[in-house]
């Protein structure tokens, strides 16, 4: 006897037929949100991830507002793109702009679930900034990137065409202070960080690296000094003191400048040409850059380059880690060169001009201690003669001028210095100590300038 089956039976999906339908239906439901976040992920992200994303950073980074531009967002490579962000520190100090600003790899997910920013979810993190500008009000000046770059996966940093610049031209600058001011201009065309620690570095914990390597620098340092000392302003920090200043870990194994380029001034009247000392072609290697470590360490610095475009400069500095007040040493040598090359400098500083000589070689060794410096020069040259000048017309022909000429060539200045027939020459010692105002540039120049006119008689 055949069983009939009733009508409600034979309705009853099987449950195979129920697992297929719920599967096809949750595939067409991940296939449309797939294809929804595809084709619609730029005002998705726009609308719902930039707000979540502003405020994750705000809470991370108290310190700091953003405001973030047009938010796009590729699901296939997991990057954003912004066409710009702007930055502003809480307490004023400084305020930034990006033009086009991407960053991909970022664990983003929990977000959407309340979650925020922790640095673990930069790691994997690749960072494009383009046309970075900041401006620093209170110190009158501005930087400028054309090109940041931030692999965190690779440990690598990246930046081009890197200017620091004052806000205005050095007249403007020189007015927002009654009192002697050191302008810096930086150019930098390519710089790199190899190695760099850059979780560390997102959480303030240290500044590590494994080399930096800069090419084609330019500084231009110029000082006014038709104004005078301020008397209660705290110095500039030193190298050494600046490193001990940081709280965080910093070190880095190497830096290297290629093809440097420093241009030093001093400036005696407001609006005129300053004295110059120039340095082209430099070589640059630190070695050993760190604030922690034994009452040994120290950073040691090799250069060399083109003094004046005239004469090869060789430097080695070696500046001690372990010490609170500014102490380093540092020597060198210069090989041959017409001295009437200096007169960019010695006519604006000291109102002399060179009418002829030339230095066979130089040599010099100097040690500060807790910022004094002394030492020796030794300089090797021949048929020196100056002229007294006056600065402001450039004459020499003038009656107190011409006296004054005389005077230093047949009582003062040492023509000639060679060694005498016992093998010594006239040794000039060194003998400066910091003054308030010195940057450390200028100190070493100061320092060293010191000698020079005690060997020539200045």
């Amino acid at each position: 006897m055949q069983r009939e089956h009733t009508l409600t039976d034979r309705r009853r999906p099987s449950t195979l037929r129920v697992a297929s339908i719920a599967g096809i239906a949750v595939g067409v439901t991940v296939l449309v949100c797939v294809l929804g976040l595809l084709l619609f992920s730029d005002p998705l992200a726009d609308k719902f991830l930039k707000p979540r994303i502003t405020t994750a950073i705000a809470e991370a980074y108290p310190a700091y507002s953003m405001r973030v531009g047009e938010l796009k967002y590729s699901v296939l490579g997991n990057r954003f793109a912004i066409d710009s962000v702007t930055l502003n520190a809480a307490d004023g100090s400084f305020s930034g702009r990006t033009g086009p600003f991407s960053v991909s790899g970022i664990g983003w997910m929990h977000l959407l679930w309340g979650g925020t920013l922790a640095p673990n979810d930069f790691a994997d993190a690749v960072v494009d900034a383009h046309n970075v500008n900041l401006s620093f009000s209170a110190a009158q000046y501005e930087l400028r990137c054309e090109l940041l770059r931030v692999s965190v996966p690779d440990s690598d940093i990246v930046v081009d065409v890197l200017a620091l610049n004052p806000l205005g031209d050095d007249e403007q600058f020189d007015a927002g202070s009654a009192f002697r001011r050191t302008r810096f201009r930086l150019d930098v065309p390519n710089a790199r960080v190899m190695g760099a620690a850059c979780l560390d570095l997102l959480q303030g914990e240290g500044y590590r690296a494994r080399s930096v390597h800069i090419r084609d620098l330019f500084l231009d340092v110029l000082i006014n000094k038709e104004k005078p000392n301020a008397r209660d302003t705290s110095r500039p920090r030193m190298p050494n003191e600046l490193l001990a200043s940081i709280e965080a870990a910093v070190q880095i194994d190497s830096l290297s400048i290629s093809n440097g380029r420093l241009l030093y001034g001093e400036r005696f009247v407001a609006g005129s040409a300053p004295a110059l000392i120039t340095l082209d072609s430099m070589q640059v290697l630190a070695e050993g850059i760190a604030n922690q470590g034994d009452s040994a360490a120290a950073v040691v610095i090799h250069a060399r380059g083109q003094f004046m475009k005239a004469g090869t400069m060789s430097v080695l500095m070696v500046l001690p880690l372990a010490s609170t007040e500014f102490s380093c040493q540092y020597s060198g040598s210069l090989g041959r060169m017409d001295l009437g090359v200096l007169n960019t400098f010695l006519e604006e500083a000291e109102e002399m001009r060179i009418k002829a000589g030339v230095l066979q070689s130089a040599t010099f060794d100097i040690h500060v201690a807790s910022g004094h410096a002394s030492g020796t020069v030794r300089a090797v040259y021949r048929d020196l003669t100056v002229a007294a000048i006056n600065r402001r017309t450039g004459s020499e022909k003038g009656f107190g001028d011409g006296i004054a000429s005389f005077i230093a060539n047949t009582f003062k200045i040492r023509g000639t210095n060679v060694p005498d027939e016992a093998g010594l020459s006239a040794i000039g010692e060194v003998q400066y100590s910091r003054k308030r105002n010195d940057v450390f540039l200028s100190y070493a120049w100061f320092a060293l300038r010191s000698g020079v006119g005690d060997v020539v008689g200045f």
